[in-house]
């Protein structure tokens, strides 16, 4: 599968063009946000290299690039909690993407920890003095049983 992009051109035509030219970093990786099509939540945020974006384009299917495992990372591939990709967006400079997908799958959640989001807390006071997070949801899963870990 070709992995390979345009290559990058004027700054005009990279913040107001009509071809994807995306700026993958030092280390081969753009940043991605996965957003839920119908609802508008933040699901998700992870990396792509051009592999994995090439791969999201030509299956639809929401793929990353692992950098804790070093290795492509097809959402849902051990959970069945696929993200389906419905758009996908860049940012002015083409440094972000964010995907807009339908989650599928049994439980209905992109997080590993089984939340329907990673976005399930939030800090409870703005004021910088108290760093207390508070839980906005709760699990759809068990991880344990999903992953098999002990």
């Amino acid at each position: 599968m070709s992995s390979s992009f345009p290559a990058r051109t004027t700054l005009p035509e990279i913040e107001l063009g009509s071809t994807l030219q995306p700026k993958f970093g030092p280390d081969g990786l753009i940043p991605c946000i996965a957003q839920d099509v119908h609802t508008g939540q933040v699901l998700m945020f992870a990396f792509m290299n051009a592999e994995s974006l090439a791969h999201t384009l030509k299956t639809k299917k929401a793929t990353y690039w692992s950098r804790s495992r070093n290795k492509l990372w097809c959402k849902g591939e051990e959970s069945g909690n696929v993200q389906w990709v419905k758009e996908l967006h860049t940012d002015c400079d083409q440094d972000v993407l964010l995907i807009k997908v339908e989650q599928t799958g049994a439980a209905n959640a992109s997080c590993h920890n089984g939340y329907k989001s990673c976005f399930y807390r939030k800090l409870e006071d703005l004021d910088g003095t108290d760093f207390k997070l508070a839980f906005t949801s709760e699990p759809l899963f068990d991880p344990a049983k999903v992953y098999k870990k002990k």
